[in-house]
């Protein structure tokens, strides 16, 4: 492993990210070339638009933010939180907020659509990194130091499922809970607030007859095949079917308007058709070194600010992949949150490459 300091930015977590990106899009053009041609007769579209609006502009992002002093964003906090709370209430604003699939996700503004939910995340990280390293002597106090922070996680929380997306909610809630946890919460307090989680979640699961489907589904996947099951009983045939190797790049069979969102949250089942396990363990072994490399740079960061930002920066992108590809292959409910890097959506691809600049801006100045 390259040793830190010298003001270097980490370069070996730039290659992984890097390589992560390149593979993504490949995936992506492959798994998208059936949908991009239904919808828009031509078979790149959605290649081309996460390459020209998600990737080229999350590269310039990635640059931008790892030149800026990571310690601004401290200071901007306040404007993020106001900012990103907005932007979750606007998508109910009709006229503004645009609905998909039952749920009302985005804001379009006719030159521009986007998902607030994404820069939400960003603004939880930042928030809890500012609060606990502001609150470092108080955070052992459930009142004064812990439940501040909990009232302002549960707001971003209840905004998100208003719209409603579970799987954006579950992947907020549990980074803020790893962050809390490094930040020195208590472990009776992490019990206690984990279970008032599961409870809200069984309340959430109970209050809406698909969710409860769903949990049905997870325990018995021959449970409506053609109905609430179909999604993962057609995931897991393209899993089953690439065996060791794939069917090789370009020849899924699932693809072709059998696997619903093969460009979405079942991209995982279509890369392991296609590719087959051992090419897919190299991927997931490349989302393992990310995220031991941005750890260790968590644990060499100057100050706590820096350690805790960098871990919830870690934690969103690690929480994210491990209930995709958990879920997709029947080891969860099944949830939709994208796979990232590889699923489509330019909004997340930005904010995830601005938080590794943030997170290689840390780097620059470990110890």
């Amino acid at each position: 492993m390259k040793s830190f300091g010298s003001n270097k930015m980490d370069r070996i977590l730039l290659i992984i990210v890097t390589l992560l990106i390149l593979i993504g899009l490949a995936v992506l053009y492959s798994a998208s070339t059936v949908t991009s041609y239904k919808n828009f007769d031509n078979t790149s579209y959605y290649f081309v638009h996460q390459l020209l609006y998600g990737a080229l502009i999350g590269a310039g992002a990635l640059y931008l933010c790892s030149r800026i002093d990571y310690h601004i964003w401290q200071k901007l906090i306040p404007l993020f939180v106001v900012v990103s709370l907005v932007l979750l209430m606007l998508v109910k604003v009709p006229g503004i907020g645009f609905a998909a699939n039952g749920a009302t996700r985005w804001i379009h503004l006719g030159f521009i659509t986007f998902q607030p939910a994404e820069i939400a995340k960003l603004a939880v990280i930042l928030y809890t990194a500012g609060w606990l390293a502001k609150q470092q002597t108080k955070i052992k106090d459930f009142y004064y130091g812990l439940f501040p922070a909990l009232v302002i996680i549960g707001l971003f929380a209840g905004l998100i499922i208003w719209q409603p997306d579970m799987g954006t909610m579950m992947s907020l809630v549990v980074t803020a809970m790893i962050m809390l946890f490094a930040g020195g919460m208590q472990l009776r307090y992490f019990f206690i607030v984990g279970g008032f989680v599961l409870a809200a979640l069984a309340l959430l699961i109970k209050l809406e007859p698909y969710r409860a489907r769903r949990i049905t589904t997870f325990l018995n996947p021959s449970f409506d095949p053609q109905g609430i099951g179909y999604q993962i009983n057609q995931a897991l045939i393209a899993i089953g079917s690439g065996g060791l190797w794939g069917y090789g790049y370009g020849l899924s069979r699932q693809k072709h308007n059998y696997l619903p969102e093969a460009i979405g949250d079942s991209i995982f089942a279509i890369m392991s058709e296609e590719l087959g396990l051992i090419r897919v363990l190299v991927v997931i072994g490349l989302f393992i070194a990310l995220a031991l490399r941005g750890f260790q740079i968590a644990m060499r960061a100057p100050d706590l600010f820096g350690k805790l930002l960098a871990v919830g920066i870690v934690s969103t992108i690690t929480v994210q992949v491990c209930i995709n590809i958990a879920a997709i292959s029947g080891l969860l409910p099944l949830t939709g949150i994208p796979l990232p890097f590889f699923s489509y959506g330019s909004t997340a691809m930005i904010i995830m490459l601005a938080e590794i600049g943030i997170l290689l801006n840390i780097s620059k100045q470990a110890r």
